[in-house]
């Protein structure tokens, strides 16, 4: 098997490890408390990762300090808004509606650069941020427009919507001149290092207040599981993809998130697909093609 051949195989996997996140989460949210399952993960996958960052992390030791606000922000937003508040939301909300919803982020990606950065928008992207939005106010309502009139909406819904727009926050941030010439195993890890920090505190109030933590076999399966799974092996094979086969093909097996996410929902935790659910993935999926491909170019980015 050649390298290149290799790489489309791994990347056939890819989005499913990072969409696992969701379902993953929510299974787990039967062991394990919220903000602690966000801790674990995040600490875990760090722990997972310093072998392979800790050299350039000695290397770049000063340069990283110098961005330590930055990167503790980086933290908040990725590991505790995009963690810990994920599965707090996903309490009130299945593990389809989130999928979704989530796979928005790279429109919410678009707007900032828009708004923020001047970045020039196209009728096209227009039409698939417009398309994007309308697909999750399907989704959120339920395809009942009495629930959005009546103001009835689910706050599970509302999260997931709240952490993809964060998520594109922490997206923008990362490509921020100053984090460029740091290896990106490092600054991944430093990342995660500082998010898994931050959640001490969620960690520790809600193993004095609401439950300790689990022992149980199947609570530390699900916690290794989102690590490896949901963290280590999806950041690695993106890194792969890009080094391999470039950052074009690679994001275009992104798209590929609401498939795998959805599927799983389903078979796994026997969630019920709906008709507003087959509508709102057909928007925002086209809606984030839309928006997000760069066609004739060969290059696309997404979140």
């Amino acid at each position: 098997m050649s390298e290149q051949t290799r790489a489309y195989v791994i990347l056939a996997f890819m989005p499913l490890f990072f969409s696992s996140n969701l379902v993953l989460g929510r299974a787990a949210l039967e062991f394990v408390e919220p903000w602690t399952q966000a801790f674990w993960r995040w600490g875990l996958a760090s722990v997972i990762l310093l072998p392979f960052a800790w050299a350039g992390i000695r290397r770049n030791a000063d340069a990283l300090l110098a961005q330590w606000r930055l990167i503790a922000l980086l933290g908040f937003l990725g590991m505790v808004v995009c963690g810990g508040f994920v599965y707090l939301a996903l309490r009130h909300t299945t593990a389809t509606n989130a999928t979704l919803i989530y796979t928005t982020s790279p429109v919410f990606v678009l707007v900032l650069e828009v708004l923020f950065r001047g970045q020039r928008v196209s009728l096209r992207q227009i039409a698939g941020i417009v398309l994007a939005f309308v697909g999750v106010v399907v989704i959120v309502m339920h395809g009942e427009l009495q629930r959005l009139l009546g103001l009835s909406l689910n706050p599970g819904d509302l999260g997931i919507a709240f952490a993809a727009f964060a998520w594109a926050i922490y997206s923008v941030l990362l490509r921020r001149p100053s984090l460029q010439g740091f290896p990106t195993t490092v600054l991944f890890d430093v990342i995660a290092l500082s998010g898994a920090v931050l959640l001490i505190p969620f960690m520790a109030w809600e193993t004095v207040a609401v439950a300790p933590v689990p022992l149980e076999a199947a609570a530390w399966i699900s916690l290794i599981g989102l690590a490896i799974f949901s963290s280590v092996l999806p950041f690695l094979s993106y890194q792969y993809g890009v080094k391999v086969v470039g950052p074009s093909i690679t994001s275009a097996f992104l798209y590929l998130l609401p498939v795998y996410g959805v599927l799983m929902a389903v078979t796994f935790l026997g969630e019920e697909f709906h008709t507003y659910h087959a509508v709102g993935f057909v928007l925002v999926t086209a809606g984030v093609i839309l928006a997000t491909a760069q066609f004739g170019r060969r290059v696309a980015k997404a979140a």
